[in-house]
């Protein structure tokens, strides 16, 4: 099982960056994806997840309206479009899923079980 993270990288704040997600050994159409980041000395933090049934999407306030999350399961991949950055946005982000047919919305870390090795964002003001 693998997930590859990529798309990170240097973006000025106002601006836009698109993280994509390649996975291998799972099938993301039967799990719920999501992202997560975290900064230098802070918890890791869930910034999006998209549900495997019906494809509902969920962000915590700090990113709502600014990022979305998205799949495309012809290429067993997620995806986490993030717009109007700012330099609170600067972190590591890391594209996490479910196990198989997990029902509900899962914020923390604990609650996924496959994790990528991580992107790094980081936003300049």
């Amino acid at each position: 099982v693998q997930l590859v993270e990529s798309g990170g990288g240097l973006a000025q704040a106002g601006g836009s960056l698109r993280l994509s997600c390649a996975a291998s050994g799972l099938t993301v159409s039967r799990r719920t994806m999501g992202w997560f980041r975290q900064a230098p000395g802070k918890d890791r933090e869930f910034v999006a997840g998209i549900t495997w049934s019906g494809d509902s999407t969920y962000y915590p306030d700090s990113v709502k309206g600014r990022f979305i999350i998205s799949r495309d399961n012809a290429n067993n991949s997620a995806s986490l479009q993030m717009n109007s950055l700012k330099p609170e946005d600067t972190a590591v982000y890391y594209c996490a899923a479910t196990a198989e047919y997990s029902r509900g919305f899962y914020y923390a870390p604990n609650d996924y079980v496959s994790w990528g090795q991580g992107t790094q964002v980081t936003v300049s003001s």
